[in-house]
């Protein structure tokens, strides 16, 4: 069975990706991706240079964010919005507050691992802040694993990449992690649909492994507008996609999926069409090839 040839979640430099947007579209086309969305992180600063990209290539694009937000089942989840107006004043004012509280929020990890003991190399930190480009966990990593000073303990420790050192200090319950603000799911869903989108859940075995605990967590969002849920996704197992496939389609859901690309060079999300159907028909609806 052929790869998916859509693609509706991947990252550009604009958040914690590698590419510039333009070079992500490159990089789709030249795998076979013939839809794609384009979802950085709390910001839409990088869709315009994505569609032009798109339209020279011929390849149908999709403009796409995807917004941090809180539940109190499953703390720290996202919610992707499609087909959203980025000239919508309120969606740009929510995201300009999530950015802001990111970078305030990288300061206080980054202080927490340097009170832990962890040297910092806050070149590339800096550049990308002065570069008005956000600066997440995985930046913070990189910054603790790229410093020679931390040689040595990271050795020690079994933490030689950025993706095990952010496992086991910067996840929710470890000790260089902190909360962060954000909207409700409720919220981030309302604001979609305000700026006229459509609201997809982000890779929910990400957020939730138990079963039961997911489809009541699918159920309430249901209630709160959902529109659907990110079935394909590149870390979910055939039984974990006939779980969401079934019950999407016995609610009338959405059904997106996505390698979420992060560049050529990440450990895990690293090449396009990376995932698979196991057999079952996506329901991407106003989704399918809107250009």
């Amino acid at each position: 069975m052929s790869a998916p040839t859509f693609e509706l979640q991947s990252h550009s430099t604009y958040s914690d990706g590698e590419l510039s947007p333009a070079a992500v579209v490159r990089a789709a086309a030249e795998a076979g991706v013939e839809l794609l969305s384009l979802t950085d992180h709390d910001t839409t600063d990088g869709l315009s240079e994505a569609a032009q990209a798109a339209e020279s290539l011929g390849l149908s694009f999709v403009p796409g964010v995807e917004i941090s937000a809180l539940d109190p089942g499953a703390q720290d989840l996202h919610i992707c919005g499609y087909l959203i107006d980025p000239a919508y004043a309120a969606l740009g004012e929510q995201l300009r507050r999530s950015r802001a509280d990111r970078e305030q929020r990288s300061e206080r990890m980054a202080t927490a691992l340097s009170s832990l003991g962890w040297a910092i190399d806050r070149r590339d930190l800096d550049a990308r802040k002065a570069a008005g480009q956000t600066v997440g966990r995985p930046h913070l990593a990189q910054a603790v694993v790229a410093h020679p000073d931390n040689t040595a303990r990271l050795a020690k420790e079994g933490l030689e990449n950025p993706s095990a050192f952010l496992v086991a200090y910067l996840i929710e319950g470890r000790p260089g992690f902190r909360e962060r603000l954000a909207p409700t799911v409720p919220e981030a869903i309302d604001l979609i649909h305000a700026a006229g989108g459509v609201a997809i859940w982000a890779h929910p075995f990400w957020d939730i492994e138990v079963d039961a605990e997911l489809l009541s967590t699918l159920d309430r969002f249901l209630a709160a507008g959902l529109d659907g849920v990110e079935v394909f996704y590149v870390t979910h197992t055939r039984e974990q996609t006939e779980l969401l496939a079934d019950r999407c389609a016995a609610l009338g859901l959405l059904t997106t999926g996505s390698s979420d690309f992060h560049g050529p060079s990440h450990r895990q999300f690293n090449r396009f069409r990376a995932f698979q159907t196991y057999g079952h028909a996506p329901n991407l609806g106003c989704l399918t090839f809107p250009n």
